[in-house]
């Protein structure tokens, strides 16, 4: 099985999995790797230097910029947002980047905001809005900001 890819979006990358599929309005450059199943929503952008691991689901008007990377079984919902550079200014760049990593099976609730260069454990959940400053252990819940420990995913339905 290939990938589906819209034919409104604007795919560069080659290396996408089979069974992925990319939807319209979406925007991916050379250089990023997706998996295998994954499923990207209309309205994203996926820079050159993102890797995103198998069955990841990526809601619409998701931004994903060059350091994120995305492990196996991973959620974002919709307009999580991202950022990479801890001291950004116009036309200045870093030499390189901020390391993001979302661990295997944590999901990002919607409209969260995560800083850069923080690491989100296995299973952990992100809850909607939450603005996360600094890593999250696995199988941790957090809420508000900035997002603070409200229980563990065992916890949860």
């Amino acid at each position: 099985m290939t990938a589906f890819i819209h034919p409104l979006s604007d795919v560069h990358a080659t290396r996408i999995g089979s069974g992925t599929r990319i939807w319209q309005f979406v925007v991916i450059l050379e250089g990023a790797v997706i998996g295998r199943n994954c499923n990207i929503n209309a309205h994203c952008l996926v820079e050159g230097d993102v890797t995103i691991g198998d069955n990841v689901t990526v809601k619409s008007g998701c931004y994903l910029w060059s350091g994120l990377r995305l492990e196996d079984n991973v959620f974002i919902g919709p307009n999580v947002t991202f950022t990479n550079d801890k001291f950004p200014r116009s036309k200045q760049y870093p030499d390189e980047f901020a390391r993001t990593i979302v661990c295997k099976g944590a999901s990002i609730g919607g409209g969260a905001v995560v800083l850069p260069g923080v690491t989100i454990g296995e299973n952990a959940l992100i809850g909607a809005g939450a603005v996360v400053t600094k890593d999250v252990p696995a199988n941790a819940v957090v809420v508000g900001n900035p997002a603070r420990s409200a229980s563990k995913t065992q916890d949860c339905p």
